[in-house]
C-alpha cells in the first residue's frame, strides 16, 4: 500500500519528467492499493491540467473512475493534520502535505514523493517512509 503525494504522482504521469522511470518502477513493484488522499485531489488535478494538459487529466480521471487509484477521505484525520501543520509551521507544511502524512500513517507509512524538503523532517519521526 502506497500513499501518493502530488510530486510523485506527477512524475509517474509525465514521461518527460526526469524522475518518471524511478517513480513508475516504484509503483509497478508494489501490488497497491495506491492511495490518493482527498486533501491533495484539487492540487493534483490542477497541476495535471496546467502542466500536462486536458488529455492527461482525462486519463487520470479515467484511472480514478476505474479505481486504479483509491481515494482516501481521511474523515478522522483533521486532528492529526492540525497537529502536523502547527508542529511544522516553519516548513509551511500545509493541509495537502499534512493530509498525505496522516493518510500514510494509517496505511502502512509508505509515501511516494519527490518532496524531501517538506516530508523529510516529518519522516524523521519514524512513522512514514519516503521513496523512491
Amino acid at each position: 500500500m502506497i500513499t501518493l503525494d502530488t510530486s510523485g504522482l506527477l512524475a509517474v504521469m509525465n514521461r518527460l519528467d526526469p524522475d518518471h522511470a524511478r517513480t513508475r518502477t516504484a509503483l509497478l513493484n508494489d501490488d497497491g492499493p495506491y492511495l490518493i488522499p482527498c486533501g491533495i485531489l484539487a492540487e493534483v488535478t490542477y497541476m495535471i491540467e496546467a502542466r500536462l494538459g486536458l488529455r492527461v487529466l482525462d486519463l487520470f480521471l479515467a484511472d480514478l473512475d476505474s479505481r486504479a487509484y483509491a481515494l482516501d477521505c481521511g474523515d478522522g484525520d483533521v486532528p492529526r493534520i492540525k497537529e502536523l501543520v502547527k508542529r511544522y509551521a516553519d516548513l509551511s507544511l500545509g493541509f495537502a502535505d499534512a493530509s498525505v502524512v496522516a493518510c500514510a500513517e494509517r496505511s502502512g507509512g509508505r509515501v511516494l514523493t519527490l518532496d524531501r524538503r517538506d516530508f523529510g523532517p516529518v519522516s524523521g519521526e519514524g512513522r512514514i517512509t519516503l521513496f523512491p
